[in-house]
């Protein structure tokens, strides 16, 4: 199938992009960056939006940069900007290790990081990231701008807190600090599949001890979360085998997992113990490599 007809816009700075954002996203336009999503949705008739805002030609919003403490990653910038490190320390190497998850190679030259938290797949592994350390994403339109925390910004499966005349300009991830060890691991049926589940953790030692601990959960449940409940049973603990398999039946009770005609909850809740585990696993694999 082809998309049905629409008018494509493309402005060259961000005020002009918001501006013609406001003036058609009442009529069902939307933006387009990376389209490794929305293009074919259009191709087979799923989305039919009137006009397409190209942000390609928006020069400003292709940045990477360090600012206050935080990465700011603007809204064209590709997933495969990623492959190798982006800044220096933990940020640079967990962004690096988690991109190579990410679909295939051809996908990664095209879609961006902010295009994923925008269509809000519980699959996507960059939502997973942005839940679990805590992301802001800067959104802006005709009315001024708005940060969000990812918390409050997924609000279900495809489905986020921006409203239609909003253009995420940037999404800001904490630089983490000095020898912060992190674990990803990833489900899936075959290489660059949808993750069926997958988990994110990081933490630090102090004194021998787990402190500063991050346990991300996503493609279980229509949204990316933190896991309480498991963060807290982890803090202030000895690392071990025996610490991470009590985590990962923690994160048993703490799921309410999604179900399809392929994949039950009771096999996302089983899997839910699996990718914890071995995330934690691989977190404390990289801290015996920083010694």
């Amino acid at each position: 199938m082809k998309p049905a007809p629409f008018t494509l816009h493309r402005p060259t700075t961000l005020e002009e992009a918001v501006a013609i954002l406001g003036d058609v996203a009442d009529s069902g336009g939307l933006v387009i960056a990376g389209g490794q999503s929305l293009v074919p949705m259009m191709a087979l008739r799923l989305a039919y939006p009137s006009d397409l805002v190209d942000i390609n030609t928006v020069d400003a919003l292709d940045t990477v940069r360090v600012e206050e403490g935080r990465l700011a990653i603007g809204a064209t910038v590709r997933h495969a900007a990623f492959h190798s490190p982006v800044v220096t320390g933990c940020l640079g190497r967990l962004l690096a290790a988690v991109s190579r998850h990410i679909a295939h190679y051809p996908i990664r030259t095209r879609g961006t990081f902010c295009g994923s938290l925008a269509h809000a797949d519980p699959a996507s592994e960059w939502c997973l990231v942005a839940t679990t350390l805590d992301a802001e994403i800067r959104l802006m339109s005709v009315h001024g701008t708005r940060d969000l925390t990812a918390a409050d910004f997924f609000t279900g499966a495809m489905t986020t807190a921006r409203e239609a005349n909003e253009l995420i300009v940037e999404a800001r991830l904490p630089l983490l600090p000095d020898q912060t060890a992190f674990g990803f691991y990833e489900f899936n049926r075959r290489a660059g599949d949808f993750a069926l589940g997958m988990a994110l953790a990081t933490f630090v030692l102090r004194g021998g001890r787990i402190a500063d601990v991050r346990v991300g959960l996503g493609g279980i449940e229509e949204t990316p979360r933190r896991l309480a409940a498991v963060e807290r049973l982890l803090m202030g603990k000895v690392p071990d085998a025996d610490l991470f398999e009590a985590a990962s039946k923690a994160a048993i009770d703490e799921v309410d997992p999604m179900q399809d005609p392929v994949t039950s909850a009771d096999y996302r809740r089983d899997l839910t113990a699996v990718v914890v585990r071995r995330a934690l696993q691989a977190a404390d694999a990289d801290r015996l490599k920083q010694r």
